[in-house]
């Protein structure tokens, strides 16, 4: 079952028409939260993202969206499909409502709730091979639309399609200046000794959730030293470890990069944590 505008239908049901704004210009913003236990993490940063997303574009808040409200429907959507008692993968998309070209005929929004079963309830760290290489047919914008979680991914999309054609797990996006902004799925984080390094949101990469709690745990710590500035492509090869993060899996270790082979303490002792500190915040 879906929740569509508070209605819940069967996920095979057509509820959505062929002058959708999201499907037909991508019109569209969304969060991915991870839903455990009856508490979702981080959820008021995820929420006042989105608050702010829709500001940025220009879409109409209606008086409903209040916190409680959004996650009272999360919550109504995840009992329905009987997931209450394992972790959950939702997703919300809020679209501004059909009609119009490029510009709409009105700017208030419909939203979607999907709900998904997951493996675990806390972020776990991947041991295997992950190899990622940088994806250069194309950049990311160096400004504030790249920064909101829309649905406007095709970038992401096709970089996913040449890792998947070359074998790599992911690949580095990069912008119009050649610096590397961040992976296909998540924030970009490299590590040289005690100093932890991550791409400024003024060169295009998402204003993560996952981003902005690792950056917090590092910059409470005492022995770490957090960077927010540029990389260049040779900065990865010199690096003792990388890593990416999103609200789903949380941090995603790199173990190779063209020659260089990275190990993942740092991460490791991150990860620990980020899920101490989602159980304090959730």
């Amino acid at each position: 079952m879906v929740n569509f505008n508070g209605k819940l239908v069967a996920k095979q049901e057509d509820i959505l028409s062929a002058e959708n704004r999201g499907f037909k210009y991508g019109d569209a913003l969304f969060e991915s939260v991870r839903f455990v236990a009856g508490t979702i993490f981080f959820w008021e940063d995820h929420y006042f993202r989105l608050m702010a997303s829709m500001r940025i574009l220009r879409m109409e808040i209606p008086m409903e969206f209040t916190l409680e409200f959004l996650e009272s429907e999360i919550k109504r959507t995840v009992q329905k499909n009987g997931l209450e008692d394992g972790p959950v993968r939702v997703r919300i998309t809020v679209f501004r409502n059909d009609g119009g070209l490029y510009n709409p005929l009105s700017n208030n929004v419909s939203y979607l709730i999907e709900a998904v079963s997951m493996d675990a309830s806390f972020y776990l760290l991947n041991d295997g091979p992950y190899e990622v290489e940088l994806f250069k047919d194309y950049y990311v914008n160096k400004d504030m639309l790249s920064n909101l979680k829309t649905t406007n991914k095709i970038l992401n999309v096709v970089g996913s399609v040449f890792a998947k054609e070359n074998g790599y797990n992911n690949c580095l996006l990069i912008n119009n200046d050649k610096q590397v902004v961040e992976g296909i799925n998540g924030n970009l984080f490299i590590v040289n000794g005690k100093t932890i390094k991550t791409p400024p949101l003024q060169d295009g990469c998402l204003n993560g959730i996952a981003r902005k709690k690792v950056m917090d745990v590092i910059e409470a710590s005492e022995e770490l030293e957090l960077a927010e500035s540029s990389i260049s492509p040779f900065e990865l090869q010199k690096a003792d470890e990388m890593f990416l993060t999103n609200s789903i899996q949380g941090i995603v270790t790199i173990s190779k990069y063209r020659k260089k082979e990275y190990g993942n303490s740092m991460a490791k002792s991150l990860l620990g944590k980020l899920n101490a500190k989602a159980r304090l915040e959730s």
